[in-house]
């Protein structure tokens, strides 16, 4: 049996929008016959710099190694190796521990792995820290996000004590529209902001780090230590610009589609969406079956339909449920609720049956 074809797809990340041919044709309005391989990623850093409200921004070619460096640079600076913040970190849950292996950092997980972090969490924390990290939203908590003044008592809290503070802002455009506030109104609560290229701008893979000018030129030395200076990165500069332009605009667009999706899914009464309703674009949808049988399930409508619902199942604290992730972007935008709520009653159906 051949790889299935995908010709519609729920995932963000899903490979129907991720053809070179396709990001070719995008891209190629942005380059004139004298632009230099420089000038895309020159480009690329003001206008993050700009948007988030920074002096200076850097390019990574990977956020793992964007916000690593961020990381080290704060716990030199004040003689501290341990950061801290939220149980479900994507740091620490997703990179294999790369803080630790490379360069020496420890990780102090802070609160209830199943809610968001609070201020009382973070005052209960013993011991000195270099950085305390946030972010926004919280992806494995189905996009959750604290309430601006929480958040703002929280980052004074970690100030008072000495710490850096820290954004994983992978999802910052997504995040932007709950807050209601500018990009980098948002930004500036922090002292150093990762930014993906790939996630919510939708380009082909790479990372921005955003601070003061002294903080990002510490961290360029890192990046050339690291083997992240790496010349001709203009195609992923491209990817980043094509979606600051087209795509930014549209997040409240897209969240507004995400809520109105989960609240059919919801009243159908199969599934179960949380948070409801989404506060970004995000947001989980919880299955009673398991997490084999709606993969199976998942397969079988893929190869049967070329329709493809996600493309990654969690599992559950109760075995006989799962869960998975639905981030609306241009991608979902073509689903009608309605559609939805039929395309996720024939999966669970599916799974049910076996």
């Amino acid at each position: 049996m051949g790889t299935p074809v995908i010709r519609r797809s729920l995932a963000l990340h899903s490979d129907l929008r991720r053809k070179p041919h396709d990001l070719l044709r995008e891209w190629v309005d942005l380059v004139g016959p004298d632009t230099s391989p420089e000038e895309p990623v020159a480009v690329l850093e003001a206008r993050i710099a700009e948007l988030v409200g920074t002096p200076a921004a850097l390019f990574f070619p990977t956020g793992a190694m964007a916000q690593q460096v961020a990381l080290r640079v704060h716990a030199e600076r004040r003689g501290r190796w341990t950061f801290a913040g939220h149980p479900h970190l994507h740091l620490d849950n997703w990179e294999l521990q790369g803080y630790n292996a490379v360069h020496g950092l420890r990780f102090h997980r802070v609160g209830d792995r199943n809610q968001l972090l609070s201020t009382a969490d973070l005052a209960a924390v013993g011991e000195p820290l270099a950085a305390v990290v946030w972010e926004l939203p919280q992806r494995d908590l189905g996009g959750l996000l604290p309430e601006w003044v929480q958040l703002c008592e929280q980052v004074e809290l970690v100030r008072s004590r000495g710490a850096a503070v820290h954004l994983d802002g992978g999802r910052i455009f997504e995040a932007q529209p709950f807050y209601d506030r500018p990009h980098a109104e948002i930004a500036g609560l922090f002292d150093t902001v990762y930014v993906s290229l790939y996630k919510g701008l939708q380009g082909v893979r790479g990372a921005v780090l955003a601070g003061d000018e002294a903080t990002v030129a510490e961290a360029a030395v890192w990046r050339k230590r690291l083997g992240g200076a790496i010349p001709n990165a203009w195609p992923l500069a491209l990817g980043a610009l094509v979606g600051l332009e087209r795509l930014v605009p549209r997040m409240a667009e897209f969240r507004d589609h995400a809520v109105a999706i989960a609240a059919a899914l919801n009243a159908d009464g199969v599934v179960r969406v949380f948070p409801d309703p989404p506060q970004t674009p995000l947001f989980h949808v919880h299955v009673p079956a398991t997490k084999a049988a709606v993969e199976q399930a998942g397969a079988r409508m893929l190869a049967e339909t070329g329709t493809q619902l996600f493309i990654k199942v969690r599992s559950s604290p109760d075995p006989s449920r799962c869960s998975f992730e639905i981030t609306v972007g241009e991608n979902a935008m073509e689903f009608s609720p309605a559609e939805v709520v039929e395309l996720v009653r024939d999966l669970v159906t599916r799974a049910q049956a076996g």
